[in-house]
């Protein structure tokens, strides 16, 4: 099997390089945390300790990144003289971006591997930490036609759906408004159960009802956020672990700024983003978005 590059070990870089090695690739791994790497070793990967020794020899590089700041700078170089990636890679190797971004920086990116004969996609995810575990992940890739039939060969041993958005930048594109309709659903989903609770409905009995009603949606089937509804959702777990309500107000920012540039009508997406700065500015940051239902219990009309 072919060597691979993955740089970004958090919750769901992780299992997904995890889900690599059980596949007989060799994985060689970097990232800015020790630790995280290190959690990979008894799994067969090989721990690099710079950007230049993690993707030496490697046939394809995987990134999953917080920022675009971060994935600027993971490729093109950083302020302080550091060398980007761009420049330690020889011609043809696939470059694999899976990080939530903005569209310009996925771009820009591209534009730049593309001069130097590097095959660049923008892959974000969806399906959170159960699918990265699980490999049952969903990617959406932007890029040349090249360069997704590569991609989708190496995604499909991470996840069970890839799709080609269409051109560098439009995977991200398509992530950001999916996830500003997730915002927005799950801010929705919180508000009706919090109405019928108030109102003396048993929380299941009004998730059953709304399931088999019009009102059902992707939360209440698989992610409800009332406590003690359903027992394998973040809910039950005291909000833990999951989609952390920080990267969801990140994720409507994104969609918010896209908006600007096309001057699109987004009012529900502000409002969703304006309900997750408060949820987190209240200190909730870090638990799942799905504890959006306890900001919604505390207020009063």
């Amino acid at each position: 099997m072919s060597t691979i590059a993955f740089i970004g070990l958090g919750n769901m870089g992780s299992p997904m390089a995890q889900n690599l090695l059980a596949s007989g690739f060799n994985v060689q791994v970097f990232d800015l945390d020790v630790n995280a790497a290190k959690q990979l070793e008894p799994f067969g990967a090989i721990v690099a300790q710079s950007l230049e020794e993690v993707v030496d020899g490697a046939s394809t590089v995987i990134t999953m990144l917080p920022t675009g700041i971060h994935v600027r700078s993971v490729y093109l170089g950083d302020l302080h003289g550091g060398v980007g990636v761009l420049n330690l890679v020889s011609e043809k190797t696939l470059l694999i971006d899976c990080s939530t971004v903005d569209p310009d920086s996925a771009r820009l990116v591209a534009n730049e591997a593309a001069n130097k004969h590097l095959l660049f996609v923008d892959s974000p995810v969806s399906g959170g930490v159960a699918g990265a575990n699980a490999a049952t992940l969903t990617f959406i890739v932007g890029g040349t036609d090249e360069a997704f039939s590569k991609a989708n060969a190496i995604l499909r041993y991470m996840g069970k759906n890839v799709f080609h958005a269409g051109k560098a930048g439009d995977g991200q594109m398509a992530k950001i408004c999916n996830n500003l309709m997730l915002g927005i659903l799950m801010s929705g989903t919180c508000e009706a159960l919090n109405l019928g609770i108030d109102h003396g409905l048993d929380p299941k009995v009004l998730s059953n009802i709304m399931l088999q009603s019009s009102g059902r949606n992707w939360a209440l089937e698989l992610y409800n956020p009332c406590p003690g509804v359903m027992d394998n959702a973040p809910a039950s777990n005291q909000y833990q672990p999951g989609f952390m309500s920080k990267l969801m107000l990140k994720d409507l920012g994104l969609g918010l700024d896209a908006a600007l540039q096309t001057h699109s009508s987004v009012p529900m997406g502000s409002l969703a983003r304006n309900l997750y700065a408060f949820h987190n500015a209240s200190g909730n940051a870090d638990l799942d978005f799905s504890s959006l239902f306890e900001f919604y219990k505390h207020q009063e009309g």
